[in-house]
């Protein structure tokens, strides 16, 4: 294999209450295909979301006595439609996240909005017309070929 790589495998978000947070993304329909006392993983294609408890995923990092927080950082999630893009943020609406910016058409000519989890992560929900999906929902290349 050669370096670097580019590519994400696995994102990890720290949480105050892993039962919640649990709860909260099962009540958007996800399922999780590992679970521990400590973290929840949720496989999609390509890579896995995992859900770990603030104190014990500053332990992992061997740094336990920092105090961990939400960054600087937007997850999204591209849907086919504009009404995909308003379903997928009801149901998280539904399920106890809090509105941040609806959807709405934007400057680029796409159209999204976002919403947070129960520990301030944001997600952006989109349509973006620039990156085609493939039938599972990853990104494909503007002809329509599925990336690796």
């Amino acid at each position: 294999m050669s370096y670097p790589v580019q590519r994400v495998t696995l994102i990890t978000l720290g949480v105050r209450n892993l039962t919640k947070a649990r709860r909260f993304y099962e009540a958007l329909g996800w399922r999780p295909a590992e679970a521990t006392q400590a973290v929840v993983f949720f496989r999609m294609p390509g890579m896995a979301l995992g859900l770990f408890g603030l104190k014990d995923l500053a332990e992992d990092q061997g740094r336990p006595e920092v105090p961990l927080g939400t960054g600087a950082i937007t997850l999204a999630q591209n849907f086919a439609t504009e009404a995909d893009v308003d379903a997928a943020f009801a149901a998280a609406l539904a399920a106890g996240a809090e509105p941040v910016k609806p959807p709405a058409r934007t400057f680029w000519g796409g159209y999204s909005g976002y919403w947070a989890d129960l520990d301030g992560h944001v997600w952006e929900v989109a349509r973006n017309p620039f990156w085609p999906l493939a039938e599972d929902g990853t990104l494909a290349l503007p002809d329509g070929t599925v990336l690796p």
